[in-house]
């Protein structure tokens, strides 16, 4: 198809008015679209907080029900409240580097193995006891303690841990640091039963993954963009529809809104491509020879 005959097409008035027609429900439909998206980070933020409300509030389950060590740690177990009884090694703390807490970056995750009686022996529960803006950190409560928290999916290995700090809370790396079996994921202390002595600054409940997005209002949102280059695409099908010749729509006209015109007769096409009050073709042709 000709360039010039889509061009032609395209500035005729009839097609120029439908284009503005488009364009504006286009216009109409972006809009919905944005507000709906607009809607669904709303709605995301607002069950974001009702979840954090809720996990802050859930009673704890006792760890055993949970997760067992070395067992494969599922998304479903981040944030689950979490009851355990056992005994710190002070002398494996840790100091995680390169954590944000309240907008600092300049402190420690202070991580601690706890050592957990378990049906097999003993197995060793990496938890985050708080954070502290120094390295120096006081010892973890002696004896057997009863600890609350936020379980956490363990994280992927970072640099060996030397001299007591690392970057990474990794159950493989911790292993060979501490012994095992390691539980694959950790704990964030929420209260202990004694009491930290370390003035730890409490952290908050980890957040499962998500887009904190509404799902549904995202979805609208998506089909009203949709329904906006519906339009503009059907605005240039018309336009390729009318350079190529085929059958205008009832009613329709040229560029100056003359009626059709039949080629083969020269005349308007009313009638059949007959003209008013003229004999048809035929009939002439049968009177001829009469």
């Amino acid at each position: 198809m000709a360039e010039t005959s889509l061009w032609r097409a395209a500035v005729r008035p009839r097609m120029l008015g439908l284009l503005v027609l488009l364009l504006a429900a286009a216009a109409v439909c972006g809009r919905l679209g944005a507000w709906q998206l607009e809607r669904a980070e709303v709605r995301g933020a607002a069950a974001a907080q009702r979840e954090a409300a809720r996990v802050v509030t859930a009673d704890p389950e006792p760890l055993a029900a949970l997760l067992a060590p070395g067992q494969t740690f599922v998304g479903d177990l981040v944030a689950r409240k979490a009851l355990v009884s056992g005994t710190y090694d002070d002398d494996g703390t840790l100091l995680v580097t390169g954590r944000e807490h309240a907008g600092r970056t300049d402190g420690y995750l202070v991580l601690t193995p706890l050592r957990v009686a378990t049906p097999d022996g003993t197995a060793v529960l990496p938890v985050v006891r708080g954070w502290s803006p120094t390295p120096d950190v006081a010892p973890a409560p002696a004896g057997e303690v009863e600890v609350v928290g936020w379980l956490q999916a363990g994280e992927e290995a970072g640099t060996t841990p030397v001299d007591g700090r690392t970057d990474a809370i990794s159950a493989p790396q911790l292993l060979t640091v501490w012994g095992g079996p390691v539980y694959t994921g950790y704990l964030v202390v929420q209260t202990g039963d004694p009491a930290d002595p370390a003035g730890l600054e409490p952290l908050d409940p980890p957040t499962r993954a998500g887009s904190g997005l509404n799902v549904q209002n995202l979805a609208y949102a998506a089909q009203w963009w949709i329904f906006g280059l519906f339009a503009v695409g059907l605005w240039w099908r018309l336009v390729r529809d009318e350079a190529a010749g085929r059958p205008p729509l009832p009613g329709d006209g040229d560029a100056s809104g003359a009626p059709p015109t039949d080629v083969d007769h020269g005349v308007p096409a009313h009638d059949g491509g007959v003209a008013a009050g003229a004999t048809p073709p035929d009939d002439r042709r049968v009177a001829s020879g009469a």
